[in-house]
């Protein structure tokens, strides 16, 4: 019955405890036994590496409330600000969401920025408080945090130790008495959305879904209505911690359906499935495409494992909605794909995806952001991507930078720390504020994307002990002055290393480019140099010495002259090597050029 469901998720910072509050729910509710790991919805070694959840993962649960069973579908959400659509996904398929607080961290940057896409979507929010039985608790001062961002009072906020299951019967009972359940019309035609799929070697596609009307049986004929293609519904059922086939799933309740898609271009996040006979009359619409906001090229370390990569990628992508990419080639990489990320870290964990999950050995390129060219006779702007495609100085009337607006939460004691940091990435302060108690402040800058897409966040954790935290949001593009950085290795275009930076940069930089290049690249029976041009100019120069082998190690006797035909002749060899010889950059060397950036 639609009235017995109940379909939430959890909202919370990094570290605040979501993770292990989900532990618990799973544990209270008898669907996993006590004995069982811990990070159970974090299924990648990489999240439970890192200590952070990536993929929004969906389970369904029961508990006995009053005697009576109710169903409870959790979809679990990450706390990072890069995975931002992974909750956007997650909150378009509930009514509720959970709000948790560290009791020794108070609220943080990106628990109120998803707190704020949860009230436009018009969830029902339950605040938790977590960790009260830590000693450095400040309970009453997250309380009144709570309060004043929730607008809530201050019996309506859970006490609970995730960690330690105090309170969990509690936080239950709420999902139970206070989130509604869905509203949809059994009766009506088939609308379910998509929100997330995963591909299966064996099986295909796995499509998981929450029905909005309607209701899907097995063996039905659907209708992806964003293709118009139909597929039969082999396999459907629910999301546990393994999947268990079912005959029908009803209106409000979320389940998977496997149809023997194997092309991964056929299936899209947010699409909306129907039934093929009496389809519905219009798609639901529940989330906006997401917009990259930095750009990079991965190629194989292998030039044969292009079409490996390429399989993987769109593998990736069906688990990734917010992966896009595109084929391109290099002279001195060769073939690969310019892919758009929501941010650094998530870069970072496509390439480390790739190379766990699917055993291939990748190159990343320097990252950079879209910048807007207007050229000298066009008025129109043209979108650059890539560093690569930058036209010609001479050409230039102007160039845009995306911009956006950046919210610090931190203790006033590191207020200078984080100012200085700003400013030295040509940050411009708006405004401060102390923010809800006297130790707290709020600080907001407009900075250029470009200059925190990299090591701001590691930086502003650095400065402040870890007593900070930040969010972004995209405002527009404005007018920048900004110099393409082209190197040059053993008189060599290498483009994947060309990125494009401030003016007042560009000197700094290109002494440091060379600098860590030469320590980068191994020597070689040649001497190589390295320069880096900015504007067609040549700004900067390290050489890379050749080996040296002494050829006069073995003449101990006789005329000088014998030892000078040995060296004429080593040399007329070495300057032939020069003329033939390349360059062999380790592939280390490109994921270590990342840092001269910073």
């Amino acid at each position: 019955m639609i009235h017995d469901i109940r379909n939430f998720c959890i909202i919370a910072h990094i570290d605040h405890g979501k993770s292990t509050l989900a532990d618990r729910l799973l544990e209270f509710t008898k669907t996993v036994s006590e004995k069982k790991r811990s990070q159970l919805l974090d299924d990648m070694d990489l999240e439970r590496e890192r200590g952070i959840t990536i993929k929004s993962h969906a389970v369904q649960m029961e508990y006995k409330y009053n005697n009576k069973i109710y169903i409870l579908n959790l979809i679990d959400t990450p706390g990072h600000v890069d995975f931002s659509y992974e909750v956007s996904r997650s909150i378009s398929a509930c009514e509720g969401a959970i709000l948790v607080v560290d009791c020794t961290k108070s609220v943080q940057a990106q628990t109120i920025s998803h707190l704020s896409l949860a009230l436009k979507n018009h969830l029902i929010i339950i605040p938790v408080l977590n960790k009260i039985d830590l000693y450095d608790s400040i309970s009453e001062d997250v309380m009144k945090e709570i309060m004043e961002l929730v607008g809530c009072k201050m019996e309506d906020i859970i006490p609970i130790s995730a960690k330690n299951g105090l309170g969990i019967n509690h936080v239950l009972n709420k999902i139970v008495t206070r989130i509604p359940y869905p509203k949809g019309d059994p009766k009506a035609p088939l609308q379910a959305i998509i929100f997330d799929s995963l591909y299966n070697p064996f099986r295909g596609i796995e499509i998981l879904f929450r029905i909005e009307n309607g209701c899907i049986r097995k063996g039905q004929k659907l209708r992806f209505m964003s293709t118009g293609k139909i597929y039969s519904a082999y396999e459907i059922g629910i999301l546990k911690l393994k999947h268990i086939s079912k005959n029908k799933i009803n209106t409000g309740d979320v389940g998977y359906v496997v149809s023997g898609i194997k092309n991964a271009s056929e299936v899209k996040v947010g699409d909306t499935i129907t039934d093929a006979q009496k389809p519905a009359t219009k798609a639901i619409q529940k989330f906006k495409e997401f917009k990259p906001m930095v750009f990079a090229s991965i190629y194989p370390v292998d030039s044969d494992k292009y079409e490996d990569l390429r399989s993987s990628i769109e593998k990736l992508q069906l688990n990734d909605a917010a992966l896009s990419f595109s084929p391109e080639s290099s002279p001195a990489l060769g073939f690969g794909f310019h892919c758009g990320f929501l941010g650094f870290l998530h870069m970072e964990i496509v390439k480390d995806r790739l190379e766990r999950e699917y055993d291939i050995s990748v190159i990343l390129t320097i990252p950079n952001v879209s910048y807007r060219v207007y050229m000298n006779n066009n008025q129109k702007f043209l979108m650059i991507n890539n560093p690569s495609d930058f036209p010609e100085t001479e050409k230039l009337k102007r160039i845009e930078e995306p911009y956006v607006l950046v919210s610090i939460f931190t203790k006033d004691i590191y207020i200078g720390n984080v100012m200085s940091l700003c400013i030295e990435k040509r940050g411009i302060m708006i405004g401060n504020h102390n923010y809800m108690t006297s130790k707290r402040i709020k600080i907001m800058f407009e900075m250029p994307l470009s200059e925190i897409v990299f090591d701001f966040y590691d930086k502003l954790k650095s400065i402040s002990n870890g007593y900070a935290s930040f969010d972004y949001n995209f405002i527009g593009y404005k007018n920048s002055d900004l110099k393409k950085i082209t190197v040059w290795i053993n008189h060599e275009k290498i483009e994947p290393l060309s990125l494009l930076v401030h003016k007042t940069k560009a000197l700094f930089l290109s002494r440091k480019i060379c600098q860590e290049l030469s320590v980068l690249i191994p020597k070689h029976q040649f001497s190589i140099p390295i320069q880096v041009s900015v504007s067609g100019r040549i700004i900067a120069r390290e050489t890379i010495k050749s080996f040296r082998k002494n050829v006069t190690d073995k003449c101990y006797g006789g005329d000088i002259s014998r030892k000078r035909k040995l060296l004429e002749k080593q040399k007329k060899g070495k300057k032939k090597m020069r003329q033939i010889g390349k360059v062999e950059i380790p592939s280390s060397a490109f994921m270590n050029f990342l840092k001269v950036k910073n």
